[in-house]
């Protein structure tokens, strides 16, 4: 079976303990949505996917009224994701909403194009911010390293994407003053 990269993220998690889509769902809001985001709407239909193919399994644990299902990792589903894991190859695709409008930004206005660059500037502040944040909280999968490794990588990345962006603000900003 090939493996989404919505499935790896769901089996991954799994694979920690196991979870309902709604748990999958916190614990990609507070980790890999800075690299690999999940939507709800990507979440609950590629579970039950990976349940029709025996990779997880459901079952029903509601509290109080609420209707809940917790899925667990199977042993084929474990064997797929280790399998996943272990091979060295991978896809690499920048899908980047924001440098694609500032690759067609000479056809705004230099003050909207700069609008466009202070923008993806402070994006980075904030994810920085976010990062930060959870560097200092308590970790995320129990201490282990590789997480951590992916924060510090994060961080680093935020850091010089920020201050790559405040230096395109100013190259952009002395190239409209030094035209006539």
């Amino acid at each position: 079976m090939t493996l989404s990269g919505t499935a790896v993220v769901m089996l991954g998690f799994l694979a920690l303990r196991p979870r309902s889509g709604y748990e999958i769902k916190q614990a990609v809001d507070r980790s890999t949505r800075y690299f690999w985001s999940a939507s709800y709407g990507q979440i609950y239909p590629e579970l039950r996917r990976l349940a029709r193919a025996g990779l997880v399994e459901a079952e029903d644990a509601p509290t109080g009224a609420r209707r809940r299902t917790v899925y667990r990792i199977t042993a084929a589903g474990r064997d797929e994701f280790q399998a996943w894991l272990a091979d060295p190859g991978f896809g690499l695709e920048v899908r980047d909403e924001s440098l694609l409008k500032l690759f067609f930004a000479d056809l705004l206005t230099s003050e909207q194009a700069l609008a466009l660059v202070r923008a993806r500037q402070a994006v980075h502040h904030r994810w920085l911010g976010q990062l930060r944040a959870i560097d200092v909280g308590p970790p995320f999968v129990g201490g282990q390293a590789f997480p951590d490794v992916v924060l510090a990588y994060g961080i680093d990345f935020s850091e010089w994407a920020a201050t790559w962006w405040e230096s395109m603000e100013r190259r952009l900003i002395a190239r409209d003053a030094s035209e006539p």
